[in-house]
C-alpha cells in the first residue's frame, strides 16, 4: 500500500503534538517521583491510595483505545448505531464490578485474578490456565488491534512508515510503564481521558456542522451509496445491492433476532456475558479498582466510568456515519479493486471513517489535537496492557519458576517482561498489516465471544455459589475452551468472509451468530461446572471466609487452600536470604568492596527499577495483619448508591430512545 501524502505537517499541528507529549511525560515523571514504587504493592497497585476520579478516568481510558475510534466509527459507518450497544451495555456491568465483585476481591486480599482463583479453589492448574489464556489474549488481540488501528490513523494523517510510528509509540509507552508503575499510568490516564473527550467533542461538532446537523444525518445516511458498484470481474464475484446500500434499521439498537447483523438477544445478553468477563474479571480493569483507597472510591470510580461510557455513541459511532455520508466513494467503497486502491484492503474501507474526517475537515492545530487524542488512546491502552500483563507474569508465573524470588527480583522481572511484550508486539506488526479487515471491531468481539464466556461463568459461580469446587471449575474451563475452539478454528480456517466474498464455512459450524454462541457457551459451561461440582466433594466454609459474596463480611479465620504453596515460597525466599548471608559473611569475610556495585551505578539502576538505597531494607509487608476493611461511611454509601440509580435510569432511557 502506498503511503498517503502527509497532511499534518504544519507548525501549528506539530506544536500541539509536541506539547501533548511533554505534558504526558511530565505527569508521568511527577507521578513516578511521588509514588512508592519500591514494593510490589506500590508498583502494581499504586500503593492502594488512588481516589475515585483517577480510578474512573483510568477505567475509561484503559478501555477506550484507538481500536474504539477506528472500530466503532468504522462499524457505525458500515451498519449504523447497533455497535453502540457494546458501550451502553457496560453502564450496567461496571455497577456489578463495583458493588458485587470488587468487595470480594478486596476481602480476599489478592492482586491478580489468578491469585483469587488459587485462593478460592486451591491447586495451581486453574490459575495457570487463566494466566496463560489472558496473556495470549493480551498479545494477539488487544495489542494487535490497537497497533493496527493506530497505524491506520497515522498513515492517513502523517504518511509515516508504519514501523517507525508504531515502534516509537511502543517504546515511549513502555518507558513510562517500566519506570512509573501503576500510579504513573493512572495519573497519565487521567490527563489523557480529558484529551480524548475534548478532542472527540471538537471533531463531533465539526462533523455535524459539515453534514448539516443530526436531522440531515438521519435523512442522508440512507442514500450514502458509492457511485461505483459494478463488478470488474463478473466471473469471480457479483455485488448485490445489499452490499453497498445502508441498512434500513441503521438507527435501531435492537435488530431482528435472525436477520440482523447484531441480533437483539445477542446485544442484550451476549454482550453482557462478554462484558462481564472484560469488566469484572479482566486484570487490566480490576487492577485499577484494587488500587482505590477504599470501596466507596471504587464505586464512585465505576459510576464515573459509566457516565463516560455514554459518550462513545455520540463521539465515535455518529461521526463514523457522518463520514460515510460525506465520503461515500471512499468510506463506503464496495468494489474490491477500488477499495484496494483507497485503503489497501479488498474487503472494505470503513476503518478509515474516523481518520478521514480528521484529515479532511479539521483546521490546522486541531488536526494536531486529534492526532494527540489518537496517540493518547493508543498509548493509554497499550500501557495498561503492559502493566497488567507484567503483573500476571511476575506474580503468577515467575513465582512458580522461582518461589524464592525476593521482592526486588520480582520488580525487575516485571519490567523485563514489559520489554519482552514490546518486542513481541513489534514482531506481530507484519501479521496485523496482512490481516487488516473491514470488520475490526467484529474481529475482537468474536474472538472474545469464543474464549471469554467460560472464564466469565467460572468467576460468576466462584463468587456467588459456595458449592462450586476446583474439579467443577477446571473441567468447566476445559469443556468451554474446547467448545469455543470448535467454533473459532473453523471460522478462521474458512474465513469470516464479506458481502462480496461470502465465507464457505458450513452453516452448522458458523451459522450461529457469535453473540448467540457466547450465550450458549456460557450456559453450557455453567451447567458443566455445577454438575461436576455436585458430583464431587464440596469445599468447607473454613476455606471460603471472605472469598465468596455471602461470606464477604465474615471475621472468622480463613485457612487458605493455597497455604502450602505460599508457605513453600516463603521458606524458599528465606533460605535464599540465609544462603546469601552465609556467602557474603562467611565465605568472603565480607569486606571486599568489589562484591558490591558502585554507589552511582546502584543509584541509577535503583531509580529505574524502583529500588534505590531503601532496596536493601526489608520491604514492608504487603498484607496487613488486620482483616481487609470494606466498610463504608453511611452518608457516602447513600450518595454513590443514589448516583448508581440515576445512571441506570439514564442508561434505560438511552436504550429505549434508540431501540
Amino acid at each position: 500500500m502506498e503511503s498517503p501524502k502527509a497532511i499534518i505537517n504544519n507548525p501549528a499541528d506539530l506544536s500541539v503534538i509536541v506539547g501533548y507529549f511533554v505534558a504526558v511525560i511530565g505527569v508521568g515523571v511527577w507521578a513516578t517521583l511521588r509514588s512508592n514504587r519500591g514494593t510490589v504493592g506500590g508498583f502494581f497497585l499504586a500503593g492502594r491510595t488512588m481516589t475515585w476520579w483517577p480510578v474512573g478516568a483510568s477505567l475509561f481510558a484503559s478501555n477506550i483505545g484507538s481500536g474504539h475510534f477506528v472500530g466503532l466509527a468504522g462499524t457505525g459507518a458500515a451498519s449504523g448505531i447497533a455497535v453502540g450497544g457494546f458501550e451502553w451495555n457496560a453502564l450496567f456491568i461496571v455497577l456489578l464490578l463495583g458493588w458485587l465483585f470488587v468487595p470480594v476481591y478486596l476481602t480476599a486480599g489478592v492482586i491478580t485474578m489468578p491469585q483469587y482463583l488459587k485462593k478460592r479453589f486451591g491447586g495451581t492448574r486453574i490459575s495457570l490456565y487463566l494466566t496463560v489464556i489472558s496473556l495470549f489474549l493480551y498479545i494477539f488481540t488487544k495489542i494487535s488491534v490497537d497497533m493496527f488501528s493506530g497505524a491506520v490513523f497515522i498513515q492517513q494523517a502523517l504518511g509515516w512508515n508504519i514501523y517507525v510510528a508504531v515502534i516509537t509509540l511502543l517504546v515511549i509507552t513502555a518507558l513510562y510503564t517500566v519506570t512509573g508503575g501503576l500510579a504513573a499510568l493512572m495519573y497519565t490516564d487521567t490527563v489523557q481521558t480529558f484529551v480524548i473527550i475534548a478532542g472527540a467533542f471538537v471533531l463531533t461538532g465539526f462533523s455535524f456542522a459539515e453534514v448539516g446537523g443530526y436531522g440531515a444525518l438521519l435523512a442522508k445516511y440512507g442514500a450514502a451509496t458509492p457511485s461505483n458498484f459494478s463488478s470488474m470481474e463478473p466471473q469471480r464475484y457479483n455485488i448485490s445491492p445489499s452490499c453497498y446500500t445502508p441498512r434500513r434499521d441503521a438507527f435501531s439498537l435492537l435488530r431482528d433476532p435472525t436477520t440482523g447483523d447484531l441480533p437483539w438477544p445477542g446485544v442484550l445478553f451476549g454482550i453482557a456475558i462478554v462484558g462481564g468477563w472484560y469488566w469484572c474479571t479482566d486484570q487490566v480493569i480490576v487492577q485499577r479498582c484494587l488500587a482505590a483507597r477504599n470501596l466507596t472510591h471504587v464505586k464512585a470510580g465505576c459510576i464515573m466510568c459509566g457516565y463516560l461510557k455514554l459518550l462513545p455513541m455520540f463521539l465515535m459511532v455518529f461521526p463514523g456515519m457522518v463520514s460515510r455520508v460525506l465520503y461515500p466513494d471512499e468510506v463506503g467503497c464496495v468494489v474490491p479493486e477500488v477499495c484496494k486502491r483507497v485503503c489497501g484492503t479488498e474487503v472494505g474501507c470503513s476503518n478509515i471513517a474516523y481518520p478521514k474526517l480528521v484529515v479532511s475537515i479539521m483546521p490546522d492545530g486541531l488536526r494536531g489535537l486529534m492526532l494527540a487524542v489518537m496517540l493518547a488512546a493508543l498509548m493509554s491502552s497499550l500501557a495498561s496492557i503492559f502493566n497488567s500483563s507484567s503483573t500476571l507474569f511476575t506474580l503468577d508465573i515467575w513465582t512458580r519458576i522461582r518461589p524464592q524470588a525476593a521482592e526486588r527480583e520480582l520488580l525487575i522481572v516485571g519490567r523485563v517482561w514489559v520489554l519482552i511484550i514490546v518486542c513481541v508486539s513489534i514482531c506481530w506488526i507484519p501479521v496485523v498489516q496482512a490481516a487488516q479487515s473491514g470488520q475490526l471491531f467484529d474481529y475482537i468481539q468474536s474472538v472474545s465471544s469464543y474464549l471469554a464466556p467460560p472464564i466469565a461463568s467460572v468467576f460468576f459461580l466462584a463468587v456467588f455459589v459456595k458449592r462450586v469446587n476446583e474439579q467443577g471449575a477446571f473441567w468447566g474451563l476445559i469443556g468451554g475452551l474446547l467448545m469455543g475452539l470448535c467454533r473459532m478454528l473453523p471460522e478462521f480456517w474458512f474465513g469470516s468472509g464479506s458481502c462480496v466474498f461470502p465465507s464457505t464455512c458450513p452453516f452448522l459450524v458458523c451459522g450461529i451468530h457469535y453473540l448467540h454462541f457466547a450465550i450458549i457457551l456460557f450456559f453450557c459451561t455453567s451447567v458443566l461446572v455445577l454438575v461436576v461440582s455436585c458430583c464431587t466433594r464440596p469445599i468447607e466454609d473454613k476455606h471460603l471466609h471472605r472469598l465468596v459474596f455471602s461470606l464477604r463480611h465474615s471475621e472468622e479465620e480463613r485457612m487458605d487452600l493455597d497455604w502450602e504453596q505460599e508457605e513453600k515460597g516463603r521458606r524458599a525466599r528465606n533460605s535464599g536470604k540465609e544462603l546469601l548471608h552465609f556467602y557474603l559473611f562467611k565465605v568472603t569475610s565480607v569486606t571486599d568492596p568489589s562484591l558490591f556495585p558502585p554507589a552511582s551505578e546502584e543509584s541509577c539502576v535503583g531509580r529505574f527499577c524502583g529500588g534505590g538505597p531503601q532496596a536493601h531494607e526489608q520491604a514492608p509487608p504487603e498484607a496487613p495483619a488486620t482483616l481487609p476493611d470494606i466498610s463504608e461511611e453511611p452518608a457516602w454509601r447513600h450518595v454513590v448508591d443514589a448516583n448508581a440509580v440515576v445512571m441506570m435510569a439514564a442508561a434505560v432511557f438511552m436504550w429505549g430512545y434508540y431501540a
